[in-house]
């Protein structure tokens, strides 16, 4: 790939590269933009084929954490590691810190966090070097994000479910969840003391029994989720499960959960939004992760960070209303949304140097 060509066509500011012989470290750092704030964005460890397809990850990553922080009302920009290796087998503490050290040479630039294939040890590590790090086992943490993020998406289905029925309430709904892991169990919890009826899967039966045991959810089979008669739709495990196979099956007048790239492709969302079914934008409604562990730059306290959850449920309907606005499709207006913020900023910034410069020429 052409990577300033890259870069210059998507508005990237900086591509760092990060080698150390001893501890085997090779990482890449994309910083995408800082208009809002410093970039943050988790450090991912992974297996990839070729350095291209690691470049090409962290360009994705870093950008799709621009748009998910502005669209959180967070004042950081966006960017994102990752380390090229076997999490099970390349780790070593020499290479966490040969990294920490990376990060501390960008002066706060850029802040990670724990990501695919990266622990809170690993982020302990990094922290023996810099202060750059979000996530760790000091008792100023955040700790375990899940109940938070399941807090958020939570907030997000109510959102939605506003939009689609004129009221928020979920009582009676009948709500399909895919996956019941460690987010999504806890979603189901706040679903069922509302009083929402729960049609569950999972391919680890044991995560499915405790939801039938618990909630009095009901079990399908993995395929069988898209043929559910629901109102709402909640995906919580793999990406790309809004698909041409899938949305011809789905009954749901909404779809809102906490998975990542819910939408296999874009059109995927215009199909959607031309069937008139509520799609709340995955990076939105999920948000309540890094909302949260960007709590802790201000020393953490959880209350506060809860709060600021708490507005995914304005972000949503914000969207929504941008969405008949303009009549567009809900992901399309949730980047709008995003892109205005970060717009704005840049717009008071440039008048106050242009202001600045004016006074200076005239002394």
């Amino acid at each position: 790939m052409k990577i300033f060509s890259y870069m210059e066509e998507y508005d990237y500011e900086q591509l760092v590269f990060c080698q150390d012989e001893n501890s085997g470290l090779k990482a890449i750092i994309a910083i995408h933009d800082t208009t809002l704030g410093p970039a943050l964005g988790g450090t991912r460890m992974w297996t990839y084929a070729n350095e291209e397809e690691a470049i090409e990850d962290a360009l994705r990553l870093a950008k799709g954490m621009t748009y998910k922080n502005a669209a959180a009302g967070l004042n950081l920009g966006g960017g994102k590691t990752v380390i090229i290796g076997d999490p099970k087998k390349d780790k070593n503490p020499e290479l966490f810190r040969a990294f920490g050290r990376y990060i501390q040479s960008l002066n706060g630039r850029y802040i990670t966090a724990e990501d695919v294939g990266t622990t809170v040890d690993d982020m302990d590590l990094i922290h023996l070097e810099t202060d750059f790090v979000t996530g760790t086992s000091d008792s100023g943490s955040s700790g375990n994000p899940s109940p938070v993020t399941a807090y958020g998406v939570y907030k997000g289905i109510k959102a939605a479910a506003k939009e689609a029925f004129g009221d928020d309430s979920l009582e009676g709904k009948t709500i399909a969840v895919q996956g019941v892991g460690n987010v999504a169990y806890a979603l189901c919890e706040y679903l069922h003391k509302e009083g929402a009826k729960l049609v569950v899967t999972d391919i680890n039966k044991k995560a499915v029994q405790r939801a039938v045991d618990n909630f009095g959810a009901k079990a399908v089979d993995p395929d069988d989720i898209y043929d559910v008669d629901c109102d709402i739709y909640s995906p919580c495990a793999l990406g790309a499960t809004i698909n041409d196979d899938t949305i011809a099956r789905l009954k749901a007048k909404v779809i809102a959960g906490s998975a990542n790239n819910q939408l296999k492709e874009a059109k995927h969302g215009d199909i959607l939004f031309e069937k008139g079914i509520v799609y709340a934008p995955d990076y939105v409604i999920n948000s309540a992760g890094v909302i949260n562990v960007a709590d802790e730059l201000q020393g953490y306290d959880r209350q506060r960070a809860l709060r600021k959850v708490e507005k995914i449920y304005d972000s949503l309907q914000r969207i929504f209303d941008i969405s008949r606005r303009d009549n567009i499709p809900s992901y399309i207006a949730a980047d709008k949304m995003a892109e205005e913020r970060i717009a704005s900023v840049q717009k008071s910034r440039s008048q106050f140097l242009l202001h600045e410069h004016h006074v200076l020429s005239r002394r």
